[in-house]
């Protein structure tokens, strides 16, 4: 049955009744609804920090307007511009905080210049898988908290993807040891930024569009992106040999913002649509990166050397991590705060999944 026919039928079948009470009120509902199905159509503007159509993050944003569209009749247009459309990839916060566009699609990270805080939420260095980030912002907290933060800058986000583990990087020598780290210019974001700055790294911010000619020519002598799927197709194969294994971004989160106002200004119904395809789209997205890195994996050339940190470098990146969750605790009271969550849920976590996922893993492997 038609939504439109379930809703005329309802309300005949209230009347034929006579419950004159119930039927008023049924028919506020009724006709709240009908409005929705029949009113002016919703439009928001939302911007992205990815190239138009990119792989998994970009079609996965593609593929959340459309199902917003679909689950709303028609009623919820939300209209996906591509990075440097409407404004520069990494101006899509500011654009969203000032309401010049109605939400963004991002990476949490690259707003801790705003707010240290922020960077916890998109993942910490040797920390919590997807699935365990998701679990401690959708059940320990996390969320809260980082709604709470983000409504200070007229922002309410939603979880909006998850890349998996992440791989170490590319570089064009290989990593040796410590003084092979010294002075390498390196585009990596966030905390895992933070920790190999303190390992002697100069570490860069770069929008995925401008990352494989900086390696190529030069400018930088290292980057990390994702995994397997999306550099091999940006080319970083051409321009560096050796591939680390991550440990830098064991769960990254992606989000969808949208600015507050805004937010609240929407019907209850399409802030339930919103909220129910962000999540089928963190699901997909999660599946999607899982098989085609393991799919892309298999297709490197035959140039590129798989390789891990040694000891020494992953001991000190340890230190170095404790030292800058330290300071920054130490600097920001907000940072302090949303830690101490983290690290609660992480200690709550920490002995199922030794007996359980790690355990598993052992045995199986």
């Amino acid at each position: 049955m038609k939504r439109r026919d379930f809703l005329t039928t309802s309300a005949l079948g209230l009347g034929a009744f006579g419950l004159s009470g119930c039927y008023r009120e049924e028919n506020k509902i009724s006709d709240k609804n009908i409005h929705i199905k029949k009113g002016r159509v919703v439009k928001l503007k939302l911007a992205t920090s990815w190239p138009a159509h990119f792989p998994i993050m970009g079609t996965g944003v593609d593929n959340f307007a459309k199902r917003c569209k679909e689950l709303s009749g028609g009623t919820l247009n939300i209209k996906v511009y591509p990075k440097n459309i409407l404004v520069p990839a990494l101006q899509v916060f500011d654009s969203t905080s000032l309401g010049q566009i109605d939400a963004f699609h991002s990476g949490v990270y690259y707003w801790k210049g705003k707010n240290s805080a922020f960077s916890i939420f998109g993942g910490m260095p040797l920390g919590l898988t997807s699935e365990e980030m998701i679990t401690w912002m959708k059940f320990g907290g996390g969320l809260d908290l980082w709604r709470e933060l983000y409504g200070k800058f007229n922002l309410y986000p939603l979880i909006g993807g998850t890349t998996g583990p992440q791989m170490g990087g590319w570089f064009k020598k290989p990593i040796n040891s410590l003084t092979d780290l010294k002075g390498l210019k390196m585009r990596i974001p966030g905390l895992g930024g933070e920790v190999m700055k303190k390992l002697g790294v100069n570490p860069v911010l770069l929008p995925a569009g401008e990352i494989f000619t900086s390696l190529e020519r030069g400018t930088i002598d290292a980057t990390e992106w994702v995994g397997p799927a999306l550099d091999s197709m940006m080319g970083f194969d051409k321009a560096a040999d050796y591939y680390y294994t991550g440990w830098h971004e064991p769960g990254s989160i992606l989000e969808i913002t949208f600015n507050k106002k805004r937010w609240e200004q929407l019907s209850d119904e399409h802030r339930a649509i919103i909220t129910a395809a962000s999540e089928e789209m963190t699901g997909n997205m999660l599946q999607e990166f899982r098989y085609k890195n393991a799919k892309a994996l298999q297709e490197l050339p035959k140039n590129v050397q798989i390789k891990t940190f040694p000891k020494e470098i992953m001991d000190a990146a340890k230190a170095a991590l404790s030292e800058v969750l330290e300071l920054e605790s130490k600097k920001s009271k907000d940072f302090k705060q949303v830690l101490e969550s983290y690290n609660n849920f992480t200690t709550l976590n920490k002995k199922w999944d030794d007996i359980s996922t790690k355990n598993f893993l052992n045995i199986r492997s």
